[in-house]
């Protein structure tokens, strides 16, 4: 649930600024949490319903979307006076002045307390209990830390890969057995080359709010390139696991191995040209990885 991903511009601010619903969209970090949706649903399916409820599965997306943009607000009201000192988030409604802090205290509530209470109502307590987990981790402890160490990005991974349980918990009231943390691992993994890209294209603007990512502490960017290339590595057999714990067929492997290779192909590109250009063509390709590996999941659920 990482609402990192997309920077917002002075023309994002302005279009927004015409209503309080615009704020509100950049506030809840709707382009974002697209993501997270993608996610749940695909925990949904592969926990392997009987019968596939459209309802329930809408509803469990709904509810996660929810949570997750009220994770998201709580971070604009947490950070509003870094926000302001950085070029892609200074538009932000809370840190540009459009939207008081009061108020993005009270949307993160409705959001975050409407997500939960739809998931205790409508689908399992165990999907509940992971969704407040997924908040409680990113609000009170992701956050807090970006501050203060570079290892929050790997802290953070941790709430970020949390949706895929929700959805699978919906489905089987538990996360027990190894085949939803397999789930887990792959979407921990993914975040990391995909965080450290994002923390090295926009490396000045952290440095400027005096937040000590990876990419501002490692002036060379050689540890950033090495653990860029160490993460996409990691998540190449890690990825398999779906096909090795029998819930997928061969094409998928086949699939998750050829993209997990392109994946790193373009890390160790980054680490050997330690380049604003290459961080962003690693950025794309993650975004292009992960929609096309839970789709191949899906099509080839056993």
């Amino acid at each position: 649930m990482k609402p990192d991903v997309i920077p917002y511009t002075k023309a994002d601010a302005a279009s927004a600024s015409n209503s309080k619903l615009g704020d509100l969209l950049i506030l809840a970090k709707v382009r974002v949490n697209a993501l997270v949706v993608l996610t749940t649903a695909g925990g949904y399916y592969m926990a392997h319903p009987a019968d596939l409820d459209l309802v329930a599965l809408g509803l469990t997306c709904l509810a996660t979307a929810l949570v997750a943009s009220g994770a998201a607000a709580i971070n604009q009201v947490y950070e509003r006076d870094r926000d302001r000192l950085m070029n892609r988030t200074r538009f932000r409604p809370i840190a540009d002045g459009r939207m008081a802090v009061a108020e993005g205290v009270l949307a993160a509530t409705v959001m975050s307390a409407s997500g939960l209470a739809i998931l205790w109502a409508f689908s399992t307590t165990a999907a509940a209990l992971v969704a407040l987990a997924t908040l409680v981790s990113y609000a009170a402890i992701y956050t807090p830390l970006k501050s203060r160490t570079s290892l929050s990005t790997v802290i953070g991974a941790a709430p970020g890969a949390l949706p895929a349980l929700i959805g699978w918990a919906a489905v089987r009231g538990n996360v027990s057995g190894i085949e939803p943390w397999t789930l887990f691992l792959i979407q921990f993994l993914w975040q990391l080359p995909h965080f450290l890209a994002i923390a090295w294209i926009y490396r000045d603007d952290y440095a400027r709010a005096g937040m000590p990512m990876l990419t501002v502490v490692d002036k060379d960017g050689v540890m950033t390139g090495a653990q860029m290339t160490l993460w996409a590595a990691a998540l190449i057999p890690f990825s398999l696991l779906p096909y090795l714990f029998h819930m997928t067929t061969v094409e998928y492997a086949l699939g998750a191995l050829v993209l997990g290779v392109a994946q790193l192909t373009l890390a160790f590109g980054f680490a050997r040209h330690r380049s604003i250009a290459n961080a962003r063509k690693l950025f794309l390709a993650s975004i292009i990885y992960l929609p096309l590996l839970w789709i191949l999941m899906v099509v080839a659920r056993r």
